[in-house]
């Protein structure tokens, strides 16, 4: 195990490999063209590196035409990468400057993430919707009228096979937001009804002037 960590571990600790890690991160399928632009790297040289992250089981592609389209293998690997994000050392001293628009509304991969991801998972503990245990989160049986209120059916989402729910460590707010296929489901909820709309060639997502009415129903959130 220690020898596989160490393989993975220099694996996604290339510049070139990392990048394309991150750029992945927005939720998308990518193709090597693109991803060798965010690279700034050339077609061969990200060809290459495409090739070790999908030897190793990180990545996997599809074809679509004449397109090759790159993704994660699985969400486990976007959990992991997020989570890394977290060793980043917070600054000692805090400015004035206007938070950065990936800081206050984002995704992570496929939920929501954020201040105001936070805010809406601290929101729905308060309200007793979700019970925080800590290290895991539980959908109360309050929180199942609720979800279904809303037109999310939590029975559909238990059959999907990953984590339900699940506590998710921002790595801008080191506090906890909603993964799993119930963060999943609230983001795309929020996106379909145009509360949300994501922002092009950025995992910043900004609010509507309706997303604003919603959250202050729904989460008592000023956004």
């Amino acid at each position: 195990m220690e020898n596989q960590f160490k393989q993975i571990a220099s694996l996604i600790g290339d510049p070139t490999r990392a990048t394309i890690m991150w750029t992945l991160m927005d939720g998308k399928a990518f193709t090597a063209t693109e991803l060798a632009m965010a690279a700034d790297t050339s077609p061969q040289n990200i060809s290459m590196h495409l090739s070790r992250l999908l030897q190793a089981d990180l990545l996997r592609v599809e074809n679509q035409g004449r397109h090759r389209y790159y993704k994660f293998a699985r969400k486990e690997v976007a959990y992991a990468i997020e989570a890394m994000t977290n060793l980043i050392p917070v600054p000692a001293k805090q400015t004035a400057e206007p938070m950065p628009a990936i800081k206050y509304c984002r995704s992570c991969y496929d939920h929501l993430a954020g201040k105001i991801g936070v805010a809406i998972a601290n929101s729905l503990i308060k309200q007793k919707i979700i019970v925080d245990h800590e290290d895991a989160f539980e959908v109360s049986s309050k929180g199942k009228k609720w979800f279904n209120t809303i037109g999310i059916s939590l029975d559909d989402l238990q059959q999907n096979r990953r984590a339900f729910i699940k506590p998710c460590l921002d790595w801008s707010e080191r506090r906890h937001h909603i993964g799993g296929s119930v963060g999943a489901a609230l983001l795309d909820k929020m996106l379909v009804n145009d509360w949300m709309r994501r922002v092009k060639n950025s995992r910043a997502i900004v609010i509507t002037g309706s997303g604003q009415k919603k959250l202050q129903e729904y989460f008592t959130i000023n956004a």
